[in-house]
């Protein structure tokens, strides 16, 4: 129990959140990003082992998102290796209704480590630690979301989905889909986030052509643009419409729902 719990992906949205609850239990961990004291790059596997040597469990994301090319490969041998280490319980991050991140799924299982997978919708905090941070500050939220519905997960319920993976093994072997309790449009998203910031938060559609011009005019990184692309193309085409009840399944209790995320975020000054 004195060995660490890796964190890969240490200081993203949920990376550095389980961190934090790990450390409130006593539990130690070690960070892996390529900025960490012994650096993790998933383009570098000669980075893989060295973190991996003395944890006894892993917390899985993938940068920038398991829809990109590579990424089941690299999940695989990842996961393979971890079990060769000795590090056999593994908790991927994964996404709902994203095919290429079945994928990666099916290398972490046929890796023989003792998974668990969390499939999770977007984010709330999207619009709060993320491209769409900008957009809210200046009151105008423009993306080619159309009407579609979206049962926008806090990170924080993810992260204690995280934690009671890693701490209880009824988990291992088990797949669970985390969202909030109801779906709503982007446009109702920053209709809730105005109440809470007592601002004018409008929400403008775009075409999708107008949304990739635009990413690129704000020179987003190529990688970043061809999986904002996807998923506004094609995974933001209703299939997830339908909130899921993986919360309460893992944790017990109901997920927080978008406005309590907004009212805490604006408190906390995200958007200024």
């Amino acid at each position: 129990m004195n060995q660490p719990v890796l964190i890969v992906g240490g200081t993203g949205k949920t990376g550095r959140r389980v961190s934090e609850k790990l450390l409130q239990k006593g539990i130690p961990v070690r960070s892996g990003s390529r900025s960490a004291e012994q650096p993790f790059d998933w383009s570098d596997s000669s980075t893989w082992e060295p973190v991996l040597r003395g944890t006894r469990a892993a917390y899985i994301t993938y940068y920038p998102d398991l829809a990109v090319p590579g990424a089941a490969q690299a999940i695989g041998s990842f996961a393979r290796l971890a079990v060769e280490t000795g590090v056999r319980r593994l908790i991927l991050l994964s996404g709902r209704g994203e095919d290429e991140a079945q994928r990666s799924e099916l290398a972490l299982q046929n890796s023989g480590a003792d998974w668990t997978i969390l499939r999770c919708s977007w984010f709330c905090q999207n619009f709060s630690e993320s491209f769409q941070n900008d957009m809210v500050k200046v009151g105008v939220v423009a993306l080619p979301a159309g009407s579609v519905r979206e049962p926008f997960i806090d990170a924080d319920d993810i992260a204690d989905a995280v934690v009671s993976a890693l701490t209880d093994d009824r988990h291992i072997g088990q797949r669970y889909e985390l969202t909030g309790p109801q779906a709503i449009t982007f446009a109702e998203a920053a209709s809730l986030i105005a109440q809470a910031c007592q601002r004018n938060i409008r929400y403008v559609e775009l075409t999708s052509e107008k949304f990739l011009s635009m990413l690129t005019q704000q020179q987003v990184p190529d990688e970043y643009v061809t999986l904002l692309s996807y998923l506004f193309s094609t995974v933001l085409d209703g299939r997830n419409e339908i909130p899921a009840n993986g919360v309460d399944q893992i944790l017990g209790r109901k997920p927080r729902d978008f406005f309590d995320f907004a009212r805490q975020a604006a408190a906390d000054g995200a958007w200024g």
